[in-house]
């Protein structure tokens, strides 16, 4: 199911030509992600490695590695929301187990992104992976 959403992500990207329609599409995705309630917004949930203000809130359902991971995000700048509702697709519904195996760097080159980000938002990207990784990992056991 999680993967299906992200394969449906890839179809619309790979339909969309160029840059700055995929980029206008990020914002838009940013735009729709629900907004992360303020009282979450708190230094353990802050991402270090970000040019902008970002916080990742875990959720999960059950324990160990079967437990079902989800979060909650939001960031100051939109188009790095757009990068969290991407992640939430990529992520959002496998089990730990399954979050710890995602090749994120690949999946997400599949978007076409990479080559378009600055190195900040590269650098973001990959910091905002690596938390839900060390996250669902932690709960794996």
């Amino acid at each position: 199911m999680a993967q299906e959403r992200f394969e449906d992500l890839v179809e619309t990207f790979e339909f969309l030509d160029d840059w700055e329609d995929r980029y206008r599409h990020v914002i838009e995705l940013g735009k729709a992600f629900p907004p992360l309630d303020d009282a979450l917004k708190v230094d353990a949930t802050k991402v270090d490695g970000c040019a902008s203000q970002v916080w990742l809130h875990p959720r999960l359902e059950g324990q160990g590695a079967s437990a079902t991971f989800d979060f909650a995000g939001e960031s100051d700048a939109m188009i790095v929301r757009g990068l969290i509702a991407i992640l939430h697709e990529l992520y959002a519904g496998l089990s730990v187990g399954e979050v710890t195996k995602v090749d994120a760097k690949a999946e997400l080159a599949r978007l076409g992104l990479n080559d378009h980000l600055s190195s900040q938002r590269s650098n973001g990207l990959r910091a905002m992976v690596e938390r839900i990784r060390k996250t669902a990992a932690a709960e794996a056991g």
